[in-house]
């Protein structure tokens, strides 16, 4: 029994829940009730951050919004940077499930498929406090690094959608393209949510026609393709 937060080894989430988001913490938890405690500190440090700026953000803040004790935050994050990383990861996570949650309705075509996914995107920034601010980590100055573009999982898990589900083929131009398509795609989105809560419409708008028109490009003919699947 940890004697600060009055939790035991037993505390944390089966194998299949918290572990399958990919969210960084200090202690990693495996029963349930560990996944809801550190599911309701980056709850709180999302609210700080929506309503103080992610240059306020304490882990003093995060305890007191959570209405936890600041051992309780320190058992899971040493620092508020580690509360930032992980608010991060799991803003990446929950933009993927989105997308993935897309891949399970039937579509025209595939490019309609990927305006859904455009808008399940924008959905997540309205709905997900702190995302604006904090995204999924690119917006936030650790000093340099070497880790991976925070679009990376998304441009695999597209990939993976558009090949098995509309069998397009795919070489290392039109997945420069794709890559490419959703880095302006998320660069679009980003700068509609920078001064407007709901997002700028003409920049959503913006996101989807690049979309359209640089993977067009990619591939000779999306209908033919779309109706061979």
């Amino acid at each position: 029994m940890d004697v600060e937060t009055g939790e035991s080894a037993a505390d944390a989430p089966a194998a299949g829940t918290w572990a399958s988001a990919s969210v960084p913490v200090r202690n990693e938890p495996v029963q349930a009730r560990a996944a809801q405690r550190i599911e309701a500190l980056l709850d709180a440090a999302a609210a700080v951050v929506e309503s103080h700026g992610i240059e306020h953000l304490t882990t003093a803040l995060v305890a007191e919004r959570a209405g936890a004790s600041i051992g309780t935050v320190y058992r899971y994050f040493p620092d508020r940077v580690a509360v930032l990383i992980a608010l991060a990861a799991r803003n990446q996570e929950r933009v993927r499930l989105a997308i993935e949650r897309t891949t399970l309705v039937e579509h025209e075509t595939w490019l309609h498929a990927m305006d859904a996914m455009i808008d399940a995107m924008v959905e997540v920034c309205r709905t997900e406090p702190s995302f604006r601010t904090v995204r999924a980590g690119e917006s936030l100055d650790l000093g340099p690094s070497t880790a991976e573009p925070t679009t990376r999982g998304i441009n695999e898990d597209v990939e993976r959608y558009l090949s098995q589900r509309w069998g397009l083929p795919f070489d290392d131009d039109r997945r420069a393209h794709l890559e490419l398509s959703i880095g302006a795609v998320d660069a679009f989105i980003s700068y509609a949510f920078l001064r407007d809560r709901d997002g700028d419409e003409r920049y959503i708008a913006l996101a989807h026609e690049c979309a359209r028109n640089h993977l067009f490009e990619a591939w000779d003919d999306p209908t033919a393709a779309a109706a061979a699947a």
